[in-house]
């Protein structure tokens, strides 16, 4: 059975395991997720399900999702997001799926959102080397360098590492351990950190690598 979560990343914290060793964890409030649609290959194609989490007043949904959720028969969610399974078989429309899917000592991929760094030079966006500060240099210790000779190729090559926007995009972590389940409670303990902010939107999935 393949499975995933969608949750919310609370913050990192430390606890300890059976033999003393303190384990830096990150703690996750996975779910309850609720399965909107289930995708089929005779209806769509391929297959997949729909999960939805965390709860959202209908009067700030749109009316088409207003109507998805009512065509299944559930609570509007503030996230969607589709999983493409190769077997769907273990899922049902409007069935509630909660932190307990995932057990300690699983293998996990878990993907987020970066946190935003804004306009970024070289050094700290492509771990660029400052250049020496001494004989004539002058005030560009920082500076990318050269960008190319003029003559050939008389322009700068695609993809070249410059200047600009860090963070903020799709980032995933693969092969992360669960330490502990808090089923009660919907937490997930992730050893080691996870991309995002605080109080940021994750996604929890079976390891491709284990």
């Amino acid at each position: 059975m393949q499975k995933a979560l969608i949750g919310k990343k609370i913050g990192m914290t430390q606890i300890f395991d059976e033999k003393g060793k303190v384990v830096p964890v990150t703690v996750v409030e996975a779910g309850p997720c609720v399965v909107s649609q289930v995708k089929t290959v005779e209806t769509d194609g391929y297959t997949a399900i729909q999960m939805g989490f965390g709860d959202i007043k209908p009067k700030h949904v749109t009316k088409p999702l207003q109507g998805h959720f009512k065509k299944a028969d559930v609570a509007p969610k503030r996230i969607l997001k589709e999983f493409r399974f190769d077997d769907c078989s273990a899922y049902e429309l409007g069935q509630v799926i909660k932190a307990d899917l995932f057990a300690a000592g699983d293998k996990v991929d878990v993907t987020g959102k970066s946190k935003g760094k804004g306009y970024a030079g070289v050094i700290k966006r492509w771990n660029f080397a400052r250049l020496k500060e001494s004989h004539g240099t002058g005030p560009n210790a920082r500076h990318g360098g050269s960008m190319g000779a003029c003559s050939s190729p008389s322009r700068v090559w695609k993809g070249k590492k410059m200047a600009g926007h860090l963070g903020a995009e799709k980032v995933t972590v693969q092969n992360l351990a669960v330490v502990k389940i808090d089923a009660e409670d919907n937490l997930i303990a992730i050893k080691g950190a996870i991309p995002g902010a605080n109080g940021g939107y994750v996604v929890i999935k079976d390891s491709v690598k284990a």
